[in-house]
C-alpha cells in the first residue's frame, strides 16, 4: 500500500468545529499544520451527515465570537436559502484554502508512535486513496470527540459518570458507572403544496399512538429537530456504534411513519427529506488534564485565573436510556452564562505534547453536559490553536504555556475577538497615546478593551453613513495593523441551519446591525490625505488590515449601513 509522510509542527485529529478552529487558527499564525479527519465532509455533528445546530451560551450578548462567528457570518452571507451542501462547502473552504494547512479527509487515525511521554507521529488510513498517511509533528491535538489518541498513546482518560461524592456534584449519580449520554440519527422533513404518501420500510419500528413518546414533542412546528431520537447511553458509545445505528434507523423511520400514518400531526403535505445514517454522539471518552472541571466550577461561573474560553449552555444531562426511558429525556440543570473554562483542562496530564478540544476535554460528566455544545467546542479549538502557536514559537509544552505565557495566550485570544468574560484586552501603546475624536458622540469606548455590550455598558461608539472616527498623532507614526470590531448582533437567532424545510423558508442574510461600507484614510506629514483601504460589502464582525503605512492621522469613515439609523462599532485599534 502507498505510504506518505508529512512533516508538520502541529497536527490536529478530528475535523469537527473544534478541530477546524484549532487547525485554522494555528495555520493563520504561521504554524505548519495538518488536519486529519475520518469523514468526507467537515463539521462533525454540525455537518450535513449529522445536522445538529451550532449552539452555545444562553443570554443577552453572549453569542460566541472569534473564528466561529466568522464562519457563521460567512454562512449567513452565502447561504441565502439554507442548504447543507453550501454549509459544507463553507467549512471545506475555510480549511482547504488556508495557507500553512494540509487537509486529509477520509483519513482515520489508527496508530501513534511515542517517544517517552510525547507523541512522535500518528498514522491514518485514507480509504479513498488506499494510502497510509504518517504525520510527524512537535505538537498534537485530539479533537476527534471519541479521543482516539487516548488508547493509542496511553493518555489518561475517563468514561462514564462520576459518583456524587468524588467531586461533591449534586446532579451526579450516587455511584459511579460507565453510562453516558446516547447518540441520535436525526431526521428532516420538507413541506410541499400537496398531500404526500409515506410507505415505511418493513424493518421500521411501529409506533401506533402518541403514548409511544412520553414527554417527547413530535409535531412539526417551531424548531423541532427530533434530538430526542436517542439511544446508546447504556451501551459502549464507541464500539457499539454500528449496532446502535441500526436501531436508530428503525426508530427514525418508525417515528416518521407514526407522524404520517398514525394520528393527526398536521403532516399531510410533508415528506421525509433526509435521514442521518451517521449517529451524532454526545459523549464517550474524556481526557484527564491538569485540572478536571466540575459541576461546582460551572455553577460558580468558572472564575479561573487561566480562563481561555466560556460556556453558557445549561447542564443538559440526557438520560442514558434515551428513547427507552419513559420519563423526561433530559434535565436542564441551571448553569450561569457565561462561565469560564480553564486552560488547564485543554492539555493532557501525562502526555507532554497533547492538546484536546471539544466534548472530550478534562471535565466531569456533569460539567460536560454543558461544555459539549458546538459553539463552546469551537471556541476551545481556537484556544488550543492559539496556544500551539505560542508554544512552538517559544519552544514550550502545552503546560509550559500555562506556566510562562498565560497572559499572552489570553491577550492573543481577545485580539482575535474571542471574548474572555472578566478580562480586558490590552490597548496598544500607539492607540493610547493618540488623540481620539469623532464626528459626533464619545469615541472613548472604542479603546476600553471590551468588544461587546456587558451588562449596562454598551462599550461602543455609534455612527451612520457620513460619520467618522479618527486617531491623530503629534508626528508621523508607522502603522502595521488596523483592527475594527463591528456589531454583528450578538442577540440574533443563533441557528446556523434549519431543522426542516417549510414552504415559507426564512432567508438568511447578514445582520442589519453591521456597517456594510467603510473606508480608511491616512494623512501624511504634509497634510495630504489618501485612501488606505475601502470595503463596499462588509458582512463580517472583525476586520483587520495588515498593510504597513505611515500616517499622522488615521480616520475610519462609515460609507453605508444596512437598514436605517446609527450602527455600533466596539473597537478601533492601531498597532
Amino acid at each position: 500500500m502507498k505510504k506518505v509522510t508529512h512533516q508538520a509542527e502541529f497536527c490536529v485529529v478530528g475535523g469537527g468545529l473544534a478541530g477546524m478552529c484549532a487547525a485554522i487558527t494555528a495555520a493563520r499564525k504561521g504554524i505548519k499544520t495538518v488536519l486529519m479527519h475520518d469523514r468526507p465532509v467537515l463539521g462533525g455533528n454540525a455537518s450535513s451527515e449529522i445536522r445538529m445546530w451550532v449552539l452555545g451560551a444562553h443570554g443577552e450578548n453572549k453569542l460566541e465570537t472569534g473564528l466561529i462567528e466568522e464562519i457563521r457570518l460567512e454562512n449567513l452571507y452565502r447561504n441565502h436559502y439554507p442548504n447543507f451542501s453550501i454549509w459544507d462547502s463553507i467549512l471545506y473552504e475555510k480549511v482547504r484554502f488556508q495557507e500553512n494547512l494540509i487537509l486529509l479527509l477520509n483519513c482515520s487515525c489508527n496508530q501513534a508512535e511515542m517517544s517517552g511521554q510525547a507523541i512522535k507521529s500518528i498514522t491514518g488510513w485514507q480509504l479513498t486513496t488506499e494510502t497510509f498517511h504518517t504525520v510527524k509533528a512537535d505538537l498534537f491535538a485530539d479533537c476527534s470527540g471519541d479521543s482516539i489518541l487516548a488508547p493509542l498513546t496511553g493518555a489518561e482518560f475517563r468514561i462514564g459518570r462520576e459518583g456524587r461524592q468524588e467531586f461533591g456534584e449534586s446532579i451526579a449519580p450516587e455511584v459511579a458507572d460507565r453510562r453516558t449520554m446516547g447518540m441520535s440519527c436525526l431526521i428532516q422533513a420538507r413541506e410541499t403544496d400537496s398531500p404526500q404518501k409515506f410507505i415505511p420500510p418493513f424493518w421500521a419500528n411501529k409506533y401506533l399512538s402518541d403514548e409511544s413518546f412520553p414527554h417527547r414533542e413530535h409535531e412539526l412546528g417551531g424548531t423541532q429537530n427530533f434530538w430526542w431520537l436517542e439511544i446508546g447511553g447504556e451501551n459502549d458509545t464507541i464500539h457499539d456504534t454500528e449496532t446502535l445505528r441500526d436501531e436508530l434507523l428503525k426508530i427514525a423511520f418508525g417515528v416518521w411513519d407514526h407522524i404520517k400514518n398514525h394520528g393527526s400531526h398536521g403532516a399531510d403535505n410533508w415528506l421525509l427529506e433526509w435521514v442521518g445514517f451517521l449517529p451524532g454522539k454526545r459523549e464517550s471518552r474524556r481526557y484527564v488534564g491538569d485540572y478536571i472541571m466540575t459541576q461546582n466550577d460551572v455553577a460558580a461561573a468558572g472564575r479561573f485565573e487561566d480562563i481561555v474560553a466560556y460556556g453558557g449552555w445549561s447542564m443538559d444531562d440526557h438520560h442514558p436510556q434515551g428513547l427507552n426511558y419513559p420519563g423526561e429525556p433530559t434535565i436542564f440543570h441551571h448553569a450561569p452564562s457565561p462561565y469560564g473554562i480553564p486552560y488547564r483542562s485543554l492539555y493532557s496530564k501525562n502526555i507532554d505534547n497533547l492538546f484536546f478540544a471539544g466534548r472530550n476535554i478534562s471535565v466531569t460528566h456533569s460539567a460536560m453536559s454543558s461544555t459539549r455544545v458546538m459553539a463552546t467546542c469551537a471556541s476551545l479549538g481556537q484556544t488550543i490553536g492559539t496556544a500551539a502557536a505560542i508554544a512552538l514559537k517559544n519552544t514550550l509544552s502545552p503546560r509550559g504555556v500555562y506556566q510562562q505565557k498565560l497572559q499572552e495566550l489570553q491577550q492573543d485570544l481577545m485580539w482575535d475577538d474571542a471574548w474572555l468574560p472578566g478580562l480586558h484586552r490590552k490597548i496598544s501603546e500607539l492607540s493610547l497615546r493618540a488623540e481620539l475624536k469623532a464626528s459626533s458622540g464619545d469615541p472613548e469606548p472604542l479603546r476600553n478593551g471590551t468588544d461587546r455590550p456587558v451588562g449596562d455598558d454598551g462599550n461602543c461608539w455609534e455612527g451612520t453613513a457620513g460619520d467618522w472616527v479618527e486617531y491623530s498623532f503629534k508626528q508621523v507614526e508607522q502603522i502595521s495593523q488596523v483592527r475594527i470590531v463591528f456589531d454583528s448582533n450578538l442577540n440574533r437567532t443563533p441557528y446556523n441551519m434549519v431543522s426542516k424545510f417549510t414552504l415559507d423558508m426564512p432567508q438568511f442574510a447578514p445582520p442589519e446591525t453591521l456597517i456594510s461600507g467603510f473606508h480608511i484614510e491616512a494623512e501624511d506629514a504634509a497634510g495630504n490625505v489618501s485612501e488606505v483601504f475601502r470595503q463596499e460589502n462588509n458582512y463580517q464582525r472583525l476586520f483587520r488590515l495588515q498593510m504597513p503605512f505611515a500616517a499622522r492621522r488615521v480616520r475610519l469613515c462609515i460609507d453605508a449601513v444596512r437598514g436605517n439609523g446609527s450602527r455600533k462599532i466596539f473597537s478601533f485599534d492601531l498597532k
